[in-house]
């Protein structure tokens, strides 16, 4: 694993060292590490949602659609 050195005020170095005692974390780089990865899925799921945007429409979003997407749901709701 590699190693990275970050300098912080005071205050924020306090706020961090708050919540690893507050969420349990073992150490202020695991709270670090989970906020890199809160990040990263967040960069993910907006790139999958520009993504969907940008790709042409493939049908209307009507009453139809919505009531096959139920059925599909309570038919996998069915099957588990």
């Amino acid at each position: 694993m590699a190693t990275m050195n970050v300098s912080l005020p005071e205050a924020l170095k306090e706020f961090v060292d708050r919540k690893v005692a507050e969420a349990n974390y073992g150490t202020a780089s695991e709270y670090v590490r989970e906020l890199i990865r809160r990040d990263q899925d967040r960069a993910h799921l907006r790139e999958v949602m520009l993504q969907g945007a940008r790709a042409p429409v493939s049908g209307e979003a009507d009453g139809e659609y919505f009531a096959a997407l139920r059925a599909d749901i309570r038919k996998g709701a069915k099957a588990a």
